[in-house]
């Protein structure tokens, strides 16, 4: 996309340029329908020491969502653009994305998601098991944090940071899904397979039949395959955004307004 102007006042062309692909993201995820209504959400950091980011304006649906909805706030929840003192955000969206964003340099996009599959997925014992090449992207890169109820304590921002580790996907137990990318098509990807691995996962559940397991050896090559060579799952990432992109260009109102 290319943005020759941004709509916002202090608003600079590259600050543009995230929250046009952030809102897309958000376009994206409504696609495949991994939204909660209103509920849920995905940030992005904007340039800067500060490390201020942008998050869903409370009340907008995905599907809908614009450049211009998203709102950017400091680490402490205050809002810090002109012009966005009636917009509100979500408290505990602020919670956990602010205990990344503040922590991870390399947390540049997270996203957060209430889906059926996650859902069931967060509430095994097990977690997520090795019976899928999707879920294979995450073997011994995965995370999980218990859960401590809505997200609104930010005690709980130092357990969030400590549970996730380095890996850039986390199961919130009986919660949902979280993933951290170093940019947004990367978290885009991480998102979007995850949520793929888990509805496998209930589908092959929901049959009784004894499932099949690969080998160890095979587990961590697969995991090597897909998280051995950084610049590369990056590549990747893009590729497959900008295929993304084409399923909802020409929506209504457009993202990047």
């Amino acid at each position: 996309m290319n943005i020759a102007t941004a709509p916002l006042m202090n608003c600079s062309e590259e600050e543009w340029q995230i929250r046009c692909d952030l809102a897309a993201l958000y376009r994206l995820v409504a696609h495949f329908r991994m939204t909660d209504f209103i509920y849920t959400h995905i940030s992005a950091r904007v340039p800067g020491p500060e490390h201020h980011f942008l998050i869903n304006r409370y009340g907008v649906l995905f599907d809908q969502m614009k450049a211009s909805d998203l709102v950017k706030i400091d680490l402490h929840g205050n809002i810090v653009e002109e012009g966005a003192e009636t917009k509100q955000v979500n408290a505990a969206g602020f919670t956990i994305h602010s205990a990344l964003h503040m922590s991870r340099d390399d947390a540049f996009c997270v996203v957060h998601t209430h889906t059926a599959a996650g859902i069931a997925v967060s509430a095994q014992k097990q977690g997520l098991l090795p019976i899928s090449q999707h879920a294979l992207k995450f073997y011994g890169h995965l995370a999980y944090h218990g859960y401590e109820g809505i997200a609104l304590d930010l005690d709980e921002r130092e357990r969030l940071v400590a549970d996730l580790g380095t890996n850039k996907a986390m199961i919130l137990r009986n919660h949902g899904l979280l993933v951290a990318g170093r940019s947004i098509p990367e978290a885009f990807n991480l998102i979007y397979y995850l949520e793929r691995a888990c509805q496998a996962q209930v589908a092959a559940l929901a049959g009784g039949a004894e499932l099949v397991l690969p080998p160890e050896e095979v587990r961590l090559r697969t995991a090597a395959q897909f998280n051995g060579d950084p610049a590369r799952s990056l590549a990747h990432a893009e590729w497959a955004w900008g295929s993304a992109l084409q399923l909802i260009e020409g929506s209504k109102p457009d993202w990047r307004a």
